[in-house]
């Protein structure tokens, strides 16, 4: 599994790795199962959040005899993030995780307490040895300056954001920042959350062109697409075994740069929004 430096970590991290949004929706036995896939195929990067309904605790029973191998990583709601709040959100998902410590802990998206309290309350975590370290999620560049004005260089591990075919704008002006920064970004719902091009429109037809000439998948293509960038992740979720080991292989596939000038021209990133999208 191919891996890189991820952000202020110093640490190397599979590009791909596994989220668990809604994977409380599969049937429990094939989630823990699709997780332990990915893990024994080489995606130990597992994220998940306090909001994502049974998630952590699927998560804790995959991982019960393999946490040492795991970077995991969860996210605290914004209401939960104040300097008192952070550490009591963090107790509560470490007790559903069934561990002692995060690898990463972030702040699902900009909220009403002031920042400053929420990185005191990171810091607070990561001295004690809670959390190794700490980032942000659906931060745009406005919400990144504000966070390295408070808490200064190198304590930013990640920016985790939307990031699929359909939808590039981090491109514009939130991953070249990270880039500038050494901050990771994860990009999240990386098969488009029901929005993945349809194998009879043009783009789904490039998709399977290139797939076919490597031997593997349109989601494959698709996620060895979005990790072509320097400090770049993706984390797909599937509570498919056969699904997440297909996902795994991504990490291997090298795309040609012809290959990635059709992708980009039938998948054009468009212009720079407003509004930073999210889900």
């Amino acid at each position: 599994m191919y891996a890189r430096s991820f952000g202020a970590m110093r640490v190397s991290v599979p590009v791909i790795g596994q989220g668990t949004w809604h994977i409380d929706s599969s049937d429990r036995t094939d989630a823990i199962r699709a997780l332990r896939a990915g893990i024994d195929a080489g995606m130990t990067h597992i994220d998940t959040a306090e909001m994502y309904g049974d998630a952590e605790a699927i998560v804790a029973a995959a991982i019960a005899d393999c946490r040492e191998e795991v970077f995991l990583v969860s996210k605290v709601v914004p209401g939960n993030a104040t300097r008192r709040g952070v550490a009591r959100a963090c107790e509560a998902s470490l007790r559903r995780l069934r561990t002692d410590r995060l690898d990463s802990y972030l702040l699902h998206w900009p909220g009403q307490h002031p920042l400053e309290e929420t990185i005191a309350g990171f810091e607070d975590l990561r001295r004690a040895g809670k959390i190794l370290s700490w980032g942000v999620s659906n931060f745009d560049v406005e919400d990144l300056d504000r966070t390295l004005a408070i808490a200064g260089p190198d304590r930013i591990a990640c920016n985790q954001v939307l990031y699929h075919l359909n939808e590039r704008a981090i491109e514009h002006a939130v991953l070249p920042w990270c880039e500038k920064h050494g901050v990771a970004m994860v990009g999240y719902s990386p098969f488009g959350s029901g929005d993945f091009p349809d194998p009879a429109s043009a783009g789904g037809r490039v998709l399977a062109g290139i797939a076919r000439s490597h031997g593997t998948t349109p989601y494959a293509v698709a996620l060895a697409f979005l990790t072509r960038l320097p400090g770049t992740f993706t984390i797909p979720k599937t509570g498919r075994p056969d699904r997440a080991i297909e996902n795994a292989g991504a990490a291997d596939l090298h795309l040609g740069a012809a290959e990635i000038a059709l992708i980009d021209a039938h998948f054009p990133r468009g212009p720079r929004p407003r509004i930073l999208p999210m889900l």
